[in-house]
């Protein structure tokens, strides 16, 4: 491999060049997850299914490219790693916090109360269209899909556990719901980037992203209810049931107003507190609860935000249900996001993820194939970069012009961005979406991922629609744009 003949001499990366770590990386990846091999006595594959290390030694090999190569320093590259995670530390942050929010609220019995409730009002053939449309309206009050999963769909969990629904299906319809309302939420950070790297207006690109997503949750809960009358006739296991409502009344105080915790963050969110000390004030009102309700010391509540909820129990389905939580149980999926991070940051300031997306976009001739192309590279964006937030800002970078130039209206794009990067982010393992799902809702990713049918099939109605033309708004029909040909006096 030869070596650029200066490192402050630093140029475009070609598209092989762009594709060597890429490569090398989804090989690792795969190789991570494949069962363990000995070939002449040394032992191949088989890595307990631990993503962390391919994608540090994918970094480095994309680190080593773009030294000798590209002509890039090894300060270059540390910038743009440093500029990775801390435009993503935010989101470390509000993950640790909703650690320390699992714990306060299991042992506060919010969480064994909202289980309760849920056990003796929903049944297994409404379960799945209800746990969406909650998880829904919840997420769009709050804007946050990782607030939703890490409280109203812990408790779901534990509801669909009692009612013998699978974990993996309940998980997809729990992230289906939280990230319908995330998306269509004004107080979404993702809703309010994707118009602003598209040069949309924000209400214009919600009420663009209707057609789309709207499309999308229809067939969402179509799928979920046909999934549901298969679990309608089932004959419930009262007894198991009715041992899960003894040992939660025998473990917690069981009270209605332990409701109002949960619908206390639900509107401190909405009155557009940030959200960090708005959480956090969701882990102080969970410990609150614990010592007025279930008369637990300050020292059980510390203890619950540091180190999680445990109960030991002769049932174990209970022990399971309930023993999660705390500051420390994040960092797995924390130092995991700091894999992709690393990864991501150095693609991208070294410019090989655009070089992929510029030979992409040469095969995007009609609007279409330009959505396709816009979708793909999120998708891409989001499974290389590890994070949403860069499969919204770099394809939104990078095809803005060419929109413009097609004469389509910003709203356009900014609705692709969201119907690939925010719906797609949860259903790969090592993004911070799918860490954070799979962590909070105790369900692998890959398991989750079939059942998610919001997230899925959002992707491809958006693409129906590029190609067909359905509500895709030329220049020259947008109100807010120089193009428009209409009067703009209503």
């Amino acid at each position: 491999m030869q070596m650029a003949k200066k490192t402050n001499q630093k140029r475009e990366a070609k598209l092989w060049e762009a594709l060597v770590p890429v490569v090398a990386t989804i090989l690792l990846l795969m190789w991570s997850v494949l069962p363990e091999r000995e070939l002449f006595g040394i032992r191949f594959f088989g890595w307990e299914q631990e993503v962390h290390i391919p994608l540090v030694l994918g970094a480095l090999i994309a680190g080593l490219v773009a030294m000798w190569r590209l002509g890039y320093s090894w300060k270059d590259l540390e910038e743009g790693i440093i500029s990775s995670i801390s435009g993503t530390m935010q989101a470390i942050l509000i993950l640790a916090i909703i650690g320390m929010i699992i714990g306060t609220w299991i042992l506060g019995g919010i969480v064994p109360t909202l289980i309760y409730y849920g056990l003796k009002i929903l049944t297994p053939g409404l379960f799945l269209v209800a746990a969406c449309l909650l998880c829904g309206v919840v997420s769009l009050a709050t804007g946050s899909s990782w607030t939703t999963a890490g409280t109203v769909g812990i408790a779901l969990m534990g509801v669909a556990q009692g009612l013998g629904i699978p974990l993996p299906i309940a998980a997809g319809a729990v992230i289906s719901g939280a990230y319908f309302g995330d998306k269509m939420s004004p107080l979404s950070d993702t809703t309010n980037l994707a118009p602003a790297m598209a040069g949309a207006n924000l209400f214009d690109h919600v009420r663009h992203m209707l057609y789309t997503t709207g499309t999308s949750l229809i067939i969402a809960l179509i799928g979920f209810a046909i999934l549901g009358f298969g679990y309608a006739g089932q004959e419930l296991n009262a007894a198991e049931i009715q041992n899960l409502l003894a040992l939660i009344s025998q473990n917690f105080n069981i009270t209605p107003l332990l409701l109002i915790v949960p619908i206390m963050v639900i509107v401190i969110v909405a009155l557009k507190i940030p959200a960090i000390p708005g959480l956090f004030g969701g882990t102080l009102l969970g410990g609150i609860a614990a010592i007025i309700f279930q008369k637990s010391s300050i020292a059980d509540v510390i203890n619950a935000m540091q180190n999680g909820f445990s109960i030991e129990t002769e049932n174990e389905v209970f022990n399971a249900l309930l023993s999660k939580g705390g500051y420390q149980s994040m960092f797995w999926t924390i130092s995991l996001i700091l894999a992709a991070l690393t990864f991501g940051g150095i693609l991208e300031k070294t410019g090989m993820l655009e070089a992929i997306g510029k030979r992409i976009l040469r095969f995007a001739k009609s609007s279409g194939s330009l959505v396709t192309a816009t979708i793909l590279t999120s998708i891409f964006t989001n499974i290389l970069a590890g994070d949403q937030y860069l499969s919204i800002v770099l394809p939104g970078k990078m095809y803005k012009d060419e929109f413009k130039k097609r004469g389509l209206a910003p709203r356009n794009l900014s609705r692709c961005l969201e119907d690939a990067g925010t719906l797609t982010s949860p259903l790969i393992p090592w993004n911070t979406c799918g860490a954070t799902m799979s962590q909070s809702l105790g369900v692998p990713t890959i398991e989750y991922l079939p059942y998610c049918f919001l997230n899925l099939v959002n992707p491809i109605v958006s693409i129906v629609f590029g190609y067909t033309g359905i509500t895709m708004m030329k220049l020259e029909n947008d109100p807010s744009s120089p193009e428009y040909k209409g009067s703009k006096k209503k």
